[in-house]
């Protein structure tokens, strides 16, 4: 008798439907690069803490660059969606041309200025961005370690280095400075879409052309952000495109026949090279103009030697650091301008980096241009400290290379020794075994999966370095009189760091102000300061009814000490101002 069975229709042979999803999600939960963003989160939520305790109430650091900063994250997304073509003629110093234009402008990050309106909403912003950029900087260099070859470990110790080296929390107020993540992620898309790493050599099997228009676009994005750290990443992008081309050429002359180089390559490269250039040369352009319209805004050889650290400074870290911070107390009392010296990329990187020079993945050449190139950085970063005067180094640039003046700061090159010293370290961190595990049974499989173990170590102890003691003060405030300020305006005092403030506080509304504060005084903002010493008197109410502005806000709580100090008191008969108390500020309108 035989025996019947019932055949199940062919559908439902496989897992249902739901099944698969949820394999698929569990699969995607487990990916490395899944693991690595959500790591690199959690690490800058408990590194930069307890920034994400009060996202509207404080700010790291200080209430000088920060506030200037989150006004403009706000400004840049508040004239992408009003009038674009506005955009580099901001509210403030009115009525200069050109001011969003006379500081390192953030503009990358204009999309985040699309979500929410005034002071209270910059400064969440900015707070969100502070702990973003650490993220990103982690995620960039482990991308780029794993791509030139190295293993999870030592990708994570670059990643590490490259976020939350002990030199950056020196600069925990200049969120420009802090954001690098870009430009190691761009060299990482980069090396993939070319089919390249330092393991393996060009691989044209491994080309990638979309991931070589990515990277261009990310390092377009990078230079958005700003010249400061953006110049110095577009020259180097230079000198990698002739680098390589130099190394095809030879390739090519060696071995008599053109190496696999695909079409499809070739044009994203032309296109991302040429979007590249296209935008670095429109964000230039406003700051030629800058500097054509106020030449004393122009970086002077004297004014970068005030920055230019000696070799010393590489050794030592700044106050802000939980492990050194005090233990270098000392040292950073030889140095002129702290702020600006304390450049240890991390003891623990430093020792690694050595070890990577004799026991390593990378190829022996590979190691020497790394080590070399950590060197010529170094140099750089020391500005006109190298040789006593800079030249040859950093000041023949300053003199030669078209917009290389408008970087004062050459010890924030360090950001280049940090990520070179982190590839080194990578590759002596990497073994044979630490990307495929182990088959079970296989001899000295257990002593491979404690190495792996081990290798976490090193991870701590570069992480212990970047442990903060940053502090986080309370963000200024908004007057009740800054409330839907009509302008042109002017706040009163107008001088020192409070301008920044008044530059957050205009987010409300973005009204025209007088006011702003950068590195150099506008001719037109000095004349206004100095006829309205006086005010209210009849000669600067009908100076400032001449040029224009129609509102002035007295807030008594800043005055002490500034030729505004009793303004408020002041009378007004007859001059045609009519005075009125908004909470503890006073509000004239002059028309």
């Amino acid at each position: 008798m035989s025996e019947v069975r019932e055949v199940a229709p062919a559908a439902a042979a496989g897992p249902p439907a739901d099944g698969r999803w949820w394999a698929m999600a569990g699969r995607l939960a487990r990916h490395e690069w899944t693991l690595a963003v959500l790591g690199s989160l959690v690490l800058a939520v408990v590194l930069t803490w307890p920034t994400v305790r009060d996202l509207t109430g404080t700010i790291p650091q200080d209430v000088g660059d920060p506030t200037l900063q989150a006004w403009q994250v706000a400004w840049g997304g508040h004239a992408v969606l009003t009038n674009p073509t506005q955009l580099w003629h901001s509210n403030t110093f009115w009525p200069e041309p050109y001011t969003y234009a006379y500081s390192d402008t953030l503009l990358g990050y204009a999309p985040f200025g699309f979500f929410g309106d005034g002071p209270v909403a910059a400064v969440v912003r900015y707070n969100l961005l502070y702990v973003l950029v650490h993220a990103l900087a982690f995620v960039g260099a482990y991308a780029l370690s794993r791509q030139l070859g190295a293993g999870r470990a030592g990708a994570a110790v670059a990643g590490a280095s490259f976020a939350y080296a002990p030199w950056k929390l020196a600069q925990a107020g200049h969120l420009h400075v802090l954001s690098v993540g870009g430009i190691a992620l761009a060299l990482a898309m980069l090396a993939r879409g070319h089919g390249w790493s330092l393991r393996h050599g060009y691989r044209p099997d491994r080309v990638r052309p979309g991931w070589a228009g990515a990277g261009w676009a990310v390092a377009a994005w990078q230079v958005s952000l700003g010249f400061g750290i953006g110049l110095p990443f577009a020259y180097a992008l230079a000198l990698i495109c002739l680098g390589a081309a130099g190394g095809y050429g030879w390739s090519w002359w060696r071995r008599r026949r053109r190496p696999a180089f695909g079409r499809r390559l070739l044009v994203a490269d032309l296109a991302g090279g040429v979007f590249f250039a296209g935008v670095t040369l429109l964000m230039a352009a406003p700051y030629f103009e800058v500097v054509a319209r106020h030449p004393d805004g122009r970086r002077t050889v004297e004014q970068i030697a005030m920055f230019s650290p000696p070799l010393r400074g590489f050794l030592t870290a700044p106050p802000e650091s939980w492990l050194w911070g005090e233990r270098h107390e000392a040292a950073r009392a030889s140095l002129s301008f702290a702020g600006e010296m304390t450049l240890l990329p991390g003891m623990v990187l430093i020792g690694l980096a050595a070890a990577g020079l004799f026991v390593s993945a990378w190829r022996v050449r590979h190691r020497v241009a790394l080590a070399v190139g950590a060197l010529v950085t170094v140099a750089l970063a020391a500005g006109s400290t190298l040789g006593g005067d800079g030249d040859p180094g950093y000041v023949t640039l300053v003199e030669h290379v078209p917009g290389w003046d408008g970087v004062r700061t050459p010890g924030r090159l360090v950001l280049w020794t940090t990520l070179l010293l982190g590839v080194l370290a990578a590759g002596a961190l990497t073994i044979d075994t630490d990307s495929e595990p182990a088959a079970a049974g296989r001899p000295g499989g257990g002593w491979r999966r404690w190495g792996r173990l081990v290798l976490v170590l090193p991870v701590l102890l570069v992480l212990a370095e970047g442990v903060n003691r940053t502090p986080h003060v309370p963000a200024p405030v908004a007057p009740a009189a800054m409330h839907g300020l009509r302008g042109p305006a002017l706040v009163l005092p107008s001088d020192g760091i409070r301008e920044f403030h008044v530059m957050l506080w205009s987010t409300d509304g973005f009204p025209k102000i007088v006011n702003g504060l950068a590195s150099f005084v506008p001719a037109k903002q000095q004349e206004i300061r100095a006829a309205s010493a006086g005010f209210p008197d009849a000669a600067s109410v009908a100076y400032l009814r001449g040029v224009g502005v129609r509102t002035v806000v007295v807030l008594p709580a800043y005055t002490a000490g500034t030729p505004w100090q009793g303004a408020e008191l002041r009378p007004v008969d007859g001059l045609g101002v009519r005075r009125e108390a908004v909470g503890d500020g006073y509000v004239y309108h002059l028309d």
